[in-house]
């Protein structure tokens, strides 16, 4: 089973987002801040991370560098934001994510992202 680390401070996007990727046979482990997705994504090597640029204790920018600083193989990550600007797309690319996806999440959209990034690791 493919498992997520869903990095994410908002209870309500947490739980809907965790539901609805369960549903779809992921199996998902949460975190409610950068520092803690750090911690479990260095730990638990998850198959590939959803990270909100937004968070508390250390923001997604900053916990995409510290991945990418201490992995060994690459684990794909998706930044999850509710900035659309160009500039922000950038941003978190430079910060070390592989793809960028806008909040609120259209579902399809993301799944084909999930499925492209995980696709390219086999």
């Amino acid at each position: 089973m493919t498992r997520i680390l869903l990095v994410e401070d908002n209870e309500m996007n947490r739980d809907m987002l965790s539901r609805r990727l369960t549903k779809r046979g992921f199996e998902i482990e949460l975190a409610v801040d950068g520092q803690e997705g750090v911690t479990k994504a260095l730990a638990g090597r998850p198959d590939l991370i959803l990270l909100d640029m937004s968070l508390p204790v250390i923001d997604g920018w900053e916990a995409a560098r510290r991945i990418r600083a201490a992995e060994g193989p690459r684990i794909p990550i998706i930044a999850l934001t509710a900035h659309a600007m160009s500039d922000d797309r950038n941003k978190a690319i430079d910060a070390g994510c592989d793809e960028f996806d806008t909040k609120p999440v259209d579902l399809p959209r993301l799944l084909g992202k999930i499925q492209t990034l995980l696709a390219g690791q086999s």
